[in-house]
């Protein structure tokens, strides 16, 4: 069935059923009150007329209220709500019987010689009408059922006295009745539209909420896709990246290097690659918080400026980042994320000319435009670039151009601070960036040591041990390690490592640090393992992951842990500057 009809048909049987409840629900009181009036009428009538006639219409009217257990069912009938037609079709018979009932009094007991009597049974017909009508008025057989017997009683036995008074009566009685009806049609109407209205917007509100319930799976689903892939991709690219530097430092001052250091360049692209992908999880993993500070912004943008030069001038593009004395409030980690991701995405969309970083202090915030002289951004397509692998003009999904990440990270980025981005762009007259941070006072510069980290020379550790399922990442990190002069011995799990562990200590040989993959053989954990081990044989025993995981749920276990962490593919410097650091902690 198309949509649209199914659609439709579950409308249709939520109004019916709608204005079914609505006639059932007042069935009892109407009941009640429609009995106490006929006892009411008949004994004014007995008392006035002496007519025996009275108690024939009283015995039909007891027997229509008798039957008010046909109708009572309803609301002992579980399945009521499903069976809506029936109930319906039950009221409208219901309804003409007790419509016939009331049409028969002026014939029974109306009498032909007293006019205030027969003017009142009329006028006590009329306000019956007048008063059960909005109680049938939901759906319009029922105001049929209601109505046209009852009055068509009242307006033939007017007739029937063949004399000018009653004639006059008659047709009164009518245009009352055509009036009323045409009034009851208009209500029928409206609460009808009003039912479909009200049913439709929550049809279209569940619709939604299968949509947005759709998007959030698919979402869901593509996080762990990635983190499987992620993970899968990085394990091999370890140990490339790791047999790659040994290989680069054996072939050191031959003329092979440059196809080891070509080999490590593409490793490096695809590690790019990995990491943009690493961002996405963690920032779906909610592991990223800002830390907010007031700092220069010339420190962020003296740090950005050696990482794109070289890429500018192979483009032989102009890069300039303005000096600039203003202090922000702001993580300048993230910043300098920002910031990077939105130069080179300006770089890498522009042929000529060049990109202009430049800040402006406006009022209490501070405006970063990062200008280009690019192909530019179709109005069309302003919005859509901030989307996850969403590109423009490129449909064969040139790898030189990125996955399409970039921009999605920055504008996820940009609100963990609280710094919107705006874009502004043309077709070919370029593109500017625009974000905005709240100004701070500048301060005095402290006069700190430069990091450690910088520093030529590095404490390694002596000896490590490292726990690794992968013979691979064994081996290649084994033999970087060696011949940086770190011994590392490996063990393939918990218990393996336990026996290293055990045998160092007997020996009074400890190792200097502990290496661990966060996800070991037969889906071990080993975060669980490391800490473990740490509280078993050397609470003080410095713990590193490496790892290729990049599943929100398990970044965060990790962030949680307090415990140090490297992604694979891991740079060959980037490890040696942990291990040192792990040292002089």
């Amino acid at each position: 069935m198309p949509l649209e009809a199914a659609t439709a048909e579950s409308t249709q049987q939520r109004v019916l059923r709608e204005q079914v409840a609505a006639l059932y629900a007042t069935s009892l009181s109407s009941t009640i009150a429609d009995t106490v009036l006929a006892w009411c009428l008949c004994a004014l009538f007995y008392w006035q007329l002496k007519n025996p006639l009275v108690f024939v219409w009283l015995g039909l009217h007891a027997i229509q209220v008798a039957r008010y257990p046909r109708i009572g069912a309803y609301f002992r009938d579980p399945d009521a709500a499903q069976r809506s037609a029936f109930w319906a079709q039950r009221q409208w018979r219901e309804l003409l019987y007790y419509s016939a009932t009331w049409g028969l009094a002026p014939w029974l007991f109306m009498p032909a010689d007293n006019l205030p009597m027969t003017t009142l049974l009329m006028l006590i017909m009329l306000g019956l009408v007048s008063g059960g009508v909005p109680a049938v008025a939901a759906r319009w057989a029922s105001v049929l059922a209601f109505v046209v017997p009852m009055m068509a009683g009242l307006v033939s036995a007017l007739l029937w006295q063949r004399d000018t008074t009653h004639l006059f009566l008659a047709v009164c009685v009518g245009i009352y009745t055509g009036a009323m009806l045409h009034f009851a049609h208009r209500q029928h109407l409206l609460l009808t539209a009003s039912l479909q209205m009200r049913f439709e917007k929550e049809l279209l509100a569940e619709q939604l909420a299968q949509q947005v319930a759709a998007t959030q799976r698919a979402s869901e689903d593509k996080t762990r896709f990635f983190a499987a892939a992620s993970h899968d991709l990085r394990q091999p690219l370890h140990a490339i990246a790791l047999f790659g530097a040994v290989i680069e430092r054996e072939l050191h001052g031959r003329t092979a290097l440059v196809h080891a250091q070509r080999l490590m360049s593409a490793v490096h692209a695809l590690g790019t690659s990995l990491d943009t992908m690493l961002d996405v999880s963690r920032l779906d993993a909610g592991v990223i918080e800002p830390e907010l500070q007031d700092v220069p912004l010339n420190t962020v943008l003296q740090a950005l400026h050696p990482s794109f030069a070289t890429r500018a001038e192979e483009r032989e593009l102009q890069l300039r980042l303005r000096a600039t004395p203003v202090w922000v409030r702001t993580d300048p980690h993230l910043l300098q994320r920002l910031l990077g991701n939105l130069i080179e995405n300006a770089i890498k969309y522009t042929a000529r000319g060049g990109v202009l970083v430049v800040a402006r202090p406006r009022g209490a915030q501070v405006w970063i435009d990062v200008v280009d002289t690019g192909i530019g951004i179709a109005p069309e397509h302003a919005d859509r670039v901030f989307d996850e692998f969403y590109q423009v003009d490129n449909p064969g999904r040139d790898r030189t151009r990125g996955l399409g990440i970039g921009l999605s990270i920055v504008r996820r980025l940009s609100r963990l601070p609280g710094h919107p981005v705006a874009l502004r762009s043309r077709p070919g007259g370029g593109t500017r960036f625009r974000l905005t941070l709240p100004l701070a006072l500048p301060r005095p510069a402290p006069r700190v040591r430069q990091a450690v980290l910088e520093s030529v020379d590095q404490l390694l550790p002596a000896r490590v041990l490292l726990v690794d399922d992968e013979a691979d990442i064994t081996d290649a990190l084994s033999a970087f390690l060696s011949v940086c002069g770190v011994a590392c011995e490996t063990a393939s799990d918990e218990a393996g490592a336990a026996r290293a562990l055990q045998a160092a200590q007997d020996t009074s040989q400890p190792f200097d640090a502990l290496l661990c993959d966060y996800r070991l053989a037969d889906g071990a954990d080993g975060l669980a393992a490391a800490q473990r081990l740490r509280e078993r044989f050397d609470a003080a025993l410095p713990v590193l992951l490496i790892t290729g995981e990049t599943a929100p749920e398990r970044l965060q276990r990790v962030r949680d842990s307090g415990i140090p962490v490297l992604f694979k593919p891991v740079e060959p410097e980037r490890l040696l500057q942990t291990l040192g650091a792990l040292t002089r902690s």
